[in-house]
């Protein structure tokens, strides 16, 4: 789907606040609000807009411990297989295969260093991972969501 420039406004404006009202989003973009409420319509339709959620804070929610883990599987593991087992364990935010070494690698909250080495046991312990490699978090330095952007000229 191709965004013009109006839609690009309107996606980054709800990446910021997806509160926002049509009038309000409308207002910023110099359009009445049922037509920014027929573009949101269409860019959802589109398949460009998925859904609307709440972005949290991990810490305020007792998740002090943040990793990245990079799971080495055994020949043939299908990305389904990996999916299906980490899926299991809330603490896994994020997984996605890779290129590279690594099969996959995946973003793990926890609540201190044992439970993340808890779930980091349950995991290894699956019949394809071979190994694991595991980073933590010190400081996260830049957290944004994706918003749609055009490249400098």
């Amino acid at each position: 789907m191709n965004l013009d420039g109006l839609d690009e406004q309107i996606v980054a404006l709800l990446v910021d606040d997806a509160r926002r009202s049509y009038a309000d989003l409308g207002a910023e973009v110099g359009l009445s609000a049922s037509a920014v409420k027929r573009r949101v319509d269409r860019l959802r339709a589109g398949g460009a807009i998925t859904g609307f959620t709440v972005r949290l804070d991990p810490g305020a929610l007792g998740w002090s411990v943040e990793g990245y883990v990079e799971l080495y599987c055994r020949a043939r593991t299908a990305p389904e297989t990996i999916r299906a087992a980490v899926k299991r364990f809330p603490e896994v935010v994020e997984a996605s295969t890779v290129s590279g070494e690594a099969d996959a690698v995946l973003r793990i909250l926890a609540v201190d260093m044992r439970h993340f080495e808890q779930v980091l046991e349950k995991i290894s312990a699956a019949s394809f991972v071979s190994r694991t490699k595991s980073v933590l978090v010190l400081s996260p330095l830049l957290r944004r969501p994706a918003a749609p952007h055009r490249p400098a000229s």
